[in-house]
């Protein structure tokens, strides 16, 4: 066996450990929360985002939850009028997926207290928080649902603390976030209040 080949069996191994992304999609097809772990392109993300506004929505109830496609394959729960849709290398295991969703969203409602589709259009940086401490290059590292919202609350006092009185600290909270993510909050990407524009 040739050093190459063991390049490619190691490589093929730990991209199957984890997600290759996460999206959460209403009943009416608007993306709530987006996350690609994986390298992909824009045309490529819009693709996925097609595919799965194409492929999970129309789906009844008692449909399998398991769509494959390809390189990957779509693993999804339907939780009220949200979509939670992973996709994940083909030889993962989908229980495992499934039940790394519903984590996922214990998470959401222990923060939010019953998680709706509002919490995360008006919260996505905690959502996004969330999924972060959970979640690292799509590989659940913490599973204690206590541990995360204690890190979270934790990552919030530590804000506030550095904040002076009366300073807005959501312009300190979106730092991290891309300019979709910022846009889908209602903030102007790039204005960072009184820090100034980078």
């Amino acid at each position: 066996m040739t050093e190459f080949d063991r390049a490619a069996i190691k490589s093929k191994a730990s991209a199957s450990c984890g997600w290759n992304f996460i999206v959460l999609m209403s009943r009416q097809g608007k993306i709530r929360l987006s996350e690609f772990f994986s390298s992909y392109t824009e045309s490529q993300k819009k693709r996925i985002l097609r595919d799965i506004s194409a492929d999970v929505l129309p789906r009844q109830a008692k449909m399998c939850n398991i769509i494959e496609k390809g390189e990957y394959k779509f693993i999804y729960r339907r939780y009220a009028s949200l979509y939670f849709v992973v996709g994940a290398p083909v030889d993962m295991n989908e229980l495992i997926v499934l039940e790394q969703i519903h984590l996922f969203v214990e998470a959401l409602d222990g923060y939010f207290n019953s998680v709706c589709e509002l919490d995360l259009v008006f919260s996505l940086h905690k959502s996004l928080m969330i999924l972060f401490e959970m979640f690292i290059a799509g590989m659940l590292c913490e599973s204690n649902r206590r541990e995360v919202l204690q890190q979270i609350v934790e990552a919030e006092e530590m804000v506030e603390e550095m904040s002076k009185a009366g300073e807005d600290t959501s312009s300190q909270l979106d730092d991290g976030l891309s300019f979709q993510e910022q846009f889908q909050l209602g903030r102007k990407p790039g204005a960072r209040g009184p820090r100034g524009n980078r």
